[in-house]
């Protein structure tokens, strides 16, 4: 492979106006198409399988226009202090709201809580219900205008009026002020890594075009593959980064070779030979993580996955192509100033290398030092509680957040959570009678408030009860009652003939949750099986892929032990803005698998593949371990520290699901690339000397070589330049 890539690096680079050229026009034909093509459908966050999306889809099918999946509000009126919503100035301003509200755009129905019966057990608060035929999300900003006029009206009247439900959810926006920080601090990173304007400029550069053309690809194909906008979201953050990493690993290269006294032709090919056969590996373990969320078995997680993952193969192909033919423009301007007029050689020593060397004094304490450490770090996780926060979580400055503090107050914590019970009488003798006993099975478990009465379809088949549990959505209590009342199921099939679904939003956060749980380990299994093959081929070693393996779940357990801590146990909480605490996000563990899995392999691979190259050059292990340190710590420590600003950055964002996967993923690429790779890793080679690269010879003579290493470039001759350019001084 090296060979070939070596070739390919010179060819591009001689190549470079017409490579530039090819890269340019195809990103203006896919931007050019992505413009003209239809806009993508909403996937919805459909959960296959469920009991939950069973339900869901048996409403739709039963409950025709009733728009079960459209957008809802819940408008709470709560009464001036001292004085009854139910007296009469307040009922006639709650009444006038509503009455505004049912003639707005989108609205499908608005009920008066005096009608309704929403009115609490003291009088003081009562709520009113606003159905629209758009989903959450989509609504427009007439709607979502008249919604907050209409509430604003009733505090006009001097009553509190806070708004709940999904209504007022904005739609999820890729980019935004989050990438261009990020884009920022990268290139602060990039100045100080590489001392160069230009050195620093061209990774960026690249970047933007691959994620361009990624973006762009995913656009002109949403309507045709089902794509819809939030699948864009992960490729973005995924492509810029990777897409930055590779870029400076071959640059990085690039300088290298120059500063040994190559020409830069000749540097160009070299550094795609070697440097970009690690590139092309670390982006093949990357797909692998985010293929691999197809195993999950959530379409959207899929889409989103899938979508990624082909943006992370364009990152790579442009590393390997546009990056060398940029390269040939530039020449040796990529070096400093300095070293461009002095031919300064390569240092000797520099921070990489001396802190490899700290390492080699006393690897034993250095790694238990850092398994420890991850492992205190970790213990938290112990007590990891999965959900999906709802209004709860939200900062008190929210008006969701208000409304779902008021309706607890006034009918009680369980209220912002009901549990929608579908009974299926179809076929039974008396579906009346079958909807009542279910009702009066439900009423009777323990933890349930209240429940209402059947409500039938017009086909007299299907049933719904509402059962109001007496605590919120995301305790543990609720969790129970669902995997009660579903316990109950059987049974009241046998004795009545019906089938009881149990729905809602709360039962579907449930069901999100457990899917998420049980499809955990599976999807480990196979995103680091395929991964340790993988890398079983680069290294040629059996010892080093379980090395690196057993690293990212340390460093992953560790960052979910943090999220656990700040989020749930609520340690420093508030020095992040983080005003409750509660379960983690459900998707958290997966979604942070996926993407740090793929990061961490990134850092590996570029710094193994560094020590290996000089171990298969005729190294001692211990040097090869300096060497590879000397070239490429500097680079992934500045990778590192690019990804942990951007994630970062969302740590500051109001959301507290977005703090959570900021906070979440920076921890995570801390303590992968700082104590896994830059300390754990060259303990345990120092600890295992040359058997790090033990393979058994059955096992050798099956694996292909393919000379990551580049071993056989050292004794090529450098072939000749098809066409010979100017290049840049």
């Amino acid at each position: 492979m090296a060979t070939f890539l070596y070739r390919l690096g010179r060819w591009a680079f001689v190549r470079r106006r017409l490579v530039t050229l090819l890269w340019v026009a195809v990103l203006a034909v896919c931007g050019v198409l992505a413009a003209k093509a239809p806009a993508a459908p909403d996937d919805g966050f459909a959960m296959p399988g469920t009991e939950a999306q069973k339900a869901f889809d048996l409403m739709n099918e039963r409950f025709p226009g009733g728009h079960a999946d459209g957008a809802s509000a819940r408008l709470v009126f709560v009464a001036p202090s001292g004085q009854k919503i139910t007296a009469e100035p307040n009922q006639q301003a709650v009444e006038r709201t509503v009455a505004e509200l049912a003639h707005a755009d989108e609205v499908t129905g608005a009920v008066s809580p005096f009608k309704a019966g929403t009115v609490s057990k003291d009088g003081t608060t009562a709520y009113a219900t606003v159905s629209y035929s758009a989903k959450a999300g989509e609504l427009s900003k007439g709607a979502t205008d008249a919604l907050e006029q209409a509430a604003q009206h009733g505090r006009d009247a001097g009553l509190k009026v806070e708004v709940g439900g999904n209504a007022l959810m904005a739609k999820p926006e890729a980019g935004g002020s989050s990438e261009m920080i990020g884009m920022a601090l990268s290139a602060v990173v990039l100045v100080i890594t590489f001392g160069s304007l230009v050195a620093a400029g061209l990774p960026l550069l690249t970047a933007v075009i691959g994620v361009g053309l990624g973006m762009a690809l995913i656009t002109g194909l949403g309507s045709t593959l089902g794509l819809s906008s939030t699948t864009s979201t992960l490729a973005m953050m995924l492509g810029l980064a990777v897409g930055i990493d590779y870029a400076v690993f071959i640059v990085s290269r690039y300088r290298a070779e120059l500063a040994e006294g190559r020409t830069p032709q000749e540097a160009a090919g070299r550094a795609v030979g070697t440097a970009g056969s690690a590139v092309v590996f670390a982006g093949l373990t990357v797909v692998i993580a985010l293929a691999g969320l197809s195993v999950v078995g959530i379409p959207m997680l899929a889409k989103m996955g899938m979508a990624a993952a082909g943006t992370v193969v364009i990152a790579v192909l442009v590393a390997l192509t546009l990056v060398p033919a940029l390269l040939g423009f530039i020449g040796r301007r990529v070096l400093p100033r300095k070293a461009r007029k002095g031919g300064v050689q390569p240092k000797k020593e520099n921070g990489g290398s001396r802190w490899a060397k700290f390492v080699l004094r006393r690897p034993l304490a250095v790694l238990l030092g850092g398994v420890i450490g991850l492992g205190v770090l970790a213990a938290p996780a112990l007590d990891l509680r999965l959900g999906l926060p709802g209004d709860e979580s939200k900062p008190t400055s929210t008006t969701q957040r208000r409304a779902y503090d008021l309706l607890s107050e006034g009918f009680g914590p369980g209220f912002n959570g009901p549990l929608t019970v579908m009974v299926d009488v179809k076929g039974t003798p008396d579906p009346k009678a079958a909807a009542s006993e279910v009702a009066k099975t439900v009423s009777a478990l323990p933890g349930v408030v209240s429940v209402t009465p059947p409500m039938f379809n017009k086909a007299g088949d299907t049933a719904l009860l509402n059962a109001v549990p007496a605590t919120g959505p995301s305790a543990e209590e609720t969790k129970d009652l669902v995997q009660t009342i579903r316990g109950h199921a059987a049974g009241l099939k046998t004795t009545t003939g019906a089938t009881i679904l149990v729905s809602g939003t709360t039962a579907m956060n449930i069901d999100v949750s457990q899917k998420l749980t049980d499809a955990l380990v599976p999807y480990l299994a196979v995103v680091v099986g395929l991964a340790v093959v993988l890398l079983l081929v680069v290294f040629r070693s059996v010892l080093v892929p379980l090395k690196a393996a057993l690293g990212f779940l340390l460093s992953v357990a560790a960052a979910l032990g943090a999220v656990v801590a700040v989020f749930q146990w609520g340690w420093l909480a508030n020095l992040i803005g983080v005003e409750q605490t509660g379960p983690v996000m459900s998707m958290m563990p997966i979604f942070m698998v996926g993407v740090v899995f793929g990061l961490a392999m990134d850092y590996e691979v570029f710094l193994v593949t560094r020590i290996r190259e000089g171990f298969v050059h005729g190294e001692q292990p211990d040097e090869a371990i300096v060497t590879g340190f000397r070239h490429n710590a500097r680079v992934v420590t500045a990778a590192a520290f690019i990804m942990i600003a951007v994630f970062a950055g969302f740590i500051g964002m109001g959301e507290p699901m977005i703090k959570m996967m900021g906070l979440g993923l920076a921890a995570a690429v801390a303590f992968d690339a700082f104590v896994v790779r830059m300390t754990i890793v060259p303990a345990v080679l120092a600890l295992l000397g040359r058997r790090a690269w033990w393979l058994p010879r059955w096992l050798d003579r099956l694996i292909p070589d393919i000379d990551v290493e580049g071993g056989k470039l050292q004794t090529a001759a450098p072939e000749p330049a098809p066409v010979r350019e100017s290049v840049g001084v």
